[in-house]
């Protein structure tokens, strides 16, 4: 992280924040010059829920093309030109190789995006991170602030991939079902309630809002060459943020088997497309395993409550500390010691994970599915009926 500070973020972007700026968009940009317009129309002409413009005012983009081969930052010159109403702020850098990557590009871009609201709006300030290969929805922007408005800390975004390699399509298919099935499971066992279903299961980089203050207590999106945002919504969990999962909010992004990064999207829809080559299937938790983990992740998180507010949980503590597998005086230590629920569910998870591999059941995907969706079929008709619907909307 030091040593792209002397990069100075604030510096990229000298333009003064104008009074009423509320959102700043984030855009890392490297030789993107085919998709880069597409991408800043969807942001230029956000609406709200009723069909109207949004104000410009509220909102900026701030676009950092770096380390470019092509007309990318030329490009975005000429649309600044052209919509000059539209707060977009662009700069070009070239960054030195050895931190040239999309983890220094996205906290370079994010950091002056938290200086600049910080200057006008405080800590309440919002900054959303996108790609540019990716279009946001037409409500994205009013969605986004939908639900921040409801005191959440964090985003995150559907994002749905745009033509799906033919070889990778049913994996991802099937990847996307499984993860919303337990998704539901983990609603209905372990219920948030910043997080109601329906919700989605997604917090990354093509659509990521965060505020200024969560920002910061999670200690900034790491400059890492790649899953810097993975490893930042790691981050934001273990500070308790509060997030949520929002099917409203939606971005469509690029399929493409040649990434800008060393593992991403890219590299998985590869490994889906050589599954198919090669007649494999994903191996997946089962529904008993996802059931257990989110069963004893909700009592945990009661006890945790109880010793936290200074209830006597002795009994409670001793039990729990047998399903986990642990002593009853190292668990009440553990969670003494833990500022953050979430922080002490990870641990006690890769706990699990490593020591006690019975609790983990590993089934092909399409096994998997179809025991989540006779688990479901039991539940009233009516619910199942609307679940599925929405389930429906939002993975197409």
């Amino acid at each position: 992280m030091d040593s792209i500070l002397h990069l100075r973020p604030e510096l990229c972007f000298p333009e003064p924040p104008h009074p009423s700026l509320r959102v700043s968009i984030i855009v890392p940009a490297k030789d993107e010059a085919h998709l880069i317009t597409s991408t800043l129309d969807a942001l230029r002409n956000q609406i709200d829920a009723a069909g109207n413009g949004i104000s410009h005012d509220i909102y900026e983009v701030l676009v950092l093309a770096n380390n470019c081969s092509d007309a990318t930052y030329e490009i975005c010159k000429t649309y600044q030109q052209k919509f000059q109403g539209f707060r977009l702020y662009v700069q070009c850098i070239n960054i030195e190789d050895s931190i040239a990557h999309i983890g220094t590009v996205r906290r370079l871009l994010m950091d002056a995006a938290h200086a600049r609201l910080t200057e006008v709006v405080g800590k309440r300030g919002i900054i959303v991170s996108t790609d540019a290969d990716s279009e946001v929805d037409a409500e994205w922007l009013s969605q986004i602030i939908e639900e921040m408005d409801l005191n959440v800390d964090v985003v995150g975004g559907r994002i749905i991939p745009r033509n799906t390699p033919v070889l990778a399509k049913i994996h991802h298919l099937r990847d996307v079902t499984y993860r919303f099935l337990k998704t539901r499971l983990e609603a209905e066992l372990d219920p948030c309630p910043q997080n109601p279903w329906p919700r989605h299961f997604q917090c990354y980089g093509p659509s990521l809002a965060v505020t200024c203050e969560i920002y910061d207590k999670a200690g900034r999106i790491p400059a890492i060459p790649f899953l810097e945002d993975e490893e930042f919504r790691k981050a934001l969990k273990r500070v308790d943020a509060r997030m949520r999962h929002s099917p409203k909010v939606r971005v469509h992004t690029s399929s493409r088997l040649q990434g800008r990064v060393d593992f991403g999207f890219s590299i998985q829809l590869q490994e889906w497309g050589n599954m198919s080559l090669n007649h494999e299937e994903q191996m997946v938790e089962s529904l008993d395993s996802a059931s257990t983990k989110f069963n004893l992740k909700n009592e945990l998180r009661h006890l945790w409550i109880a010793v936290k507010t200074g209830r006597h949980a002795l009994l409670d503590t001793n039990l729990i500390a047998f399903k986990l597998r642990f002593d009853g005086e190292q668990l009440l230590s553990m969670i003494n010691e833990n500022t953050y629920f979430e922080s002490l569910w990870e641990i006690v998870e890769q706990h699990l994970h490593q020591n006690h591999a019975d609790l983990t059941l590993l089934v092909p995907i399409s096994a998997a599915i179809a025991e989540f969706r006779t688990y479901f079929a039991s539940k009233p008709t009516a619910v199942t009926n609307r679940m599925n619907a929405e389930n429906i909307a939002i993975a197409v």
